[in-house]
C-alpha cells in the first residue's frame, strides 16, 4: 500500500494517536514537515491518502504554502484519495472544497462534549454513538462546503465536523494523546492567561482524569480512522 502522507504544521501538533492507529493497522505513512519548510507534493498519486494536522496559524494567512495545500486536496477530490483534516486540517479542507473559514463566536479550549447528528451520512460514520468528550483548541470555524454533511456539533460551535464521500474533516480533535495536551498546555498557556469563558478551560482542567479521557477519545478515533482508511487507495 502507498504510505499515508501526514502534514505537519507546527512542531508540537504533530500526528499523536492517528500515526499510532496506522502503525497498529499497518498502515505505511509519510510524515510532511511543513513547519520545517517541507516541500508540499504537487501530485497525490503517490500516497494512498492524505492527512492535515493542526496548526497555531489560520488557513486565511499569507502563507507561501497554503495556496499549494488547498491545490493539492483539490487535487486529492478530484481523484477520489480520502483526505482527513483535524483541526487547521478541517479548515483547509473546508476552504479547498469551497467552505469559508472565519472567526468562531468564541475560543473552544479544552474538554467539550459534541453531538453527534441525526443523519444517515453521522451514522455511516459514528455508527451508534452519539455524543462523547472531544478535545478542543481553536478560535476560528469553518462552513461546510457544498454537498457535505454536517456530522458534529457543540454548544460552542456548531460545525464541529463533516463528511464528503471518503472525506472527513473535523474541528474538534480526536488524535490527541496525554503527551500532546500536556505539551499544548505548557507552550500554548499564555493563550488562556486572562480568559474568563465557560468555553475555556485552565491547563489544570484540561489534565484532570487525562488518561481516562484521552483512553475514551481514542476509542472513537478507533470507529472514525477504521472507517476513513476503507476509501484508501491501493
Amino acid at each position: 500500500m502507498k504510505p499515508v502522507a501526514i502534514f505537519r504544521h507546527s512542531l508540537t501538533e504533530g500526528p499523536g494517536y492517528f500515526a499510532t492507529w496506522l502503525d497498529a493497522h499497518d498502515v505505511p505513512w509519510k510524515l510532511i514537515r511543513v513547519d520545517s519548510g517541507d516541500a508540499i507534493p504537487e501530485r497525490v498519486g503517490a500516497f494512498s491518502g492524505l492527512c492535515f494536522m493542526g496548526g497555531p496559524m489560520s488557513v486565511n494567512d499569507p502563507l507561501a504554502w497554503i495556496a499549494a495545500v488547498l491545490q493539492l486536496i483539490r487535487r486529492a477530490a478530484q481523484d477520489g484519495v480520502p483526505v482527513i483534516g483535524h483541526c487547521l486540517g478541517g479548515q483547509l479542507l473546508s476552504k479547498a472544497l469551497g467552505g469559508v473559514v472565519s472567526r468562531n463566536p468564541v475560543k473552544e479550549i479544552g474538554w467539550g462534549s459534541v453531538t453527534v447528528q441525526d443523519n444517515v451520512e453521522s451514522r455511516r460514520w459514528f455508527g451508534s454513538l452519539r455524543e462523547f468528550l472531544a478535545f478542543h483548541w481553536h478560535g476560528e470555524t469553518f462552513t461546510i462546503p457544498q454537498g457535505a454533511i454536517r456530522l458534529l456539533a457543540s454548544r460552542y460551535c456548531a460545525n464541529q465536523a463533516f463528511a464528503l464521500g471518503p472525506h472527513l474533516g473535523l474541528q474538534c480533535h480526536v488524535e490527541m494523546n496525554a503527551a500532546l495536551i500536556r505539551a499544548w498546555c505548557e507552550n500554548w498557556e499564555r493563550e488562556l492567561q486572562g480568559i474568563a469563558a465557560p468555553s475555556v478551560q485552565t491547563p489544570a482542567q484540561i489534565v484532570e482524569s487525562i488518561e481516562q479521557r484521552v483512553s475514551a477519545l481514542n476509542a472513537v478515533a478507533d470507529v472514525l480512522y477504521s472507517r476513513w482508511i476503507e476509501g484508501l487507495a491501493g
